[in-house]
């Protein structure tokens, strides 16, 4: 299932027979004292392995692990390249990607990215190249949700000892600031919403969900 592993006639024997590419979009950067700062491309990546282990036809391409992370500057170890690079890096990669593949099919599972692999898709102008994103109800970032999802994927990559609740207020409200100041400004640890009550149960469950949604849009699209 994963592009990489293969040599270029079995790439080209694939293409050929219909083969989906998958590209998995995700971040580097600051989830709380406790999560990885690959949470959001881990959870990319595992959402394109069940898209792969339920359709034949995918073949999973390398993940992006760089996205449009400055609203988490100033927390160390995040890696932002920016909106006008996401959006000409995701561009270059689908003109590229459909020289090979006709279906090409961004996962990306970070919010910093929505608006400019929105306008890249936009102007690649073609039925054939989608963009699904991941959403829940709830915390926003490094909370109850992405710690339970984390939990489901690898529990030994996550620090509940370290777990603290961060700022519980809604994301609307938190927005306005967020946009002009940062996460740091409204949120000390990275954390808005609450991870302590976050079980690997729930993580499952949700990416049982998340995955489900992923397969049935996939299927709709390529009907």
């Amino acid at each position: 299932m994963w592009l990489a592993d293969l040599a270029w006639p079995d790439v080209a024997e694939r293409a050929a027979a219909g083969a989906v590419l998958a590209v998995p979009l995700g971040s580097t950067e600051q989830h709380g004292p406790h999560l990885p700062l690959s949470t959001d491309t881990d959870i990319a990546v595992a959402l394109c392995e069940r898209l792969a282990s339920a359709r034949p036809d995918v073949l999973i391409a390398p993940a992006v692990a760089y996205g449009s992370s400055g609203e988490h500057d100033g927390f160390a170890g995040t890696l932002s390249i920016g909106r006008a690079a996401v959006e000409q890096l995701v561009l270059e990669l689908g003109r590229s990607a459909t020289k090979t593949f006709r279906h090409v099919l961004f996962v990306s599972a970070h919010g910093g990215n929505a608006e400019p692999v929105a306008r890249a898709v936009a102007r690649l102008g073609s039925r054939d190249v989608k963009v699904f994103e991941p959403r829940w109800q709830g915390d926003p970032h490094a909370g109850h949700h992405e710690t339970a999802l984390q939990l489901a994927l690898d529990r030994g990559r996550v620090r509940m000892d370290r777990a603290k609740a961060g700022n519980t207020s809604p994301l609307a409200a938190l927005m306005p600031q967020l946009r002009v100041n940062g996460v740091r400004a409204v949120s000390a640890t990275g954390v808005l919403g609450d991870p302590t009550t976050a079980t690997a149960a729930d993580g499952a469950a949700l990416l049982d969900d998340l995955a489900a949604q992923l397969i049935r849009y996939v299927a709709t699209w390529l009907s």
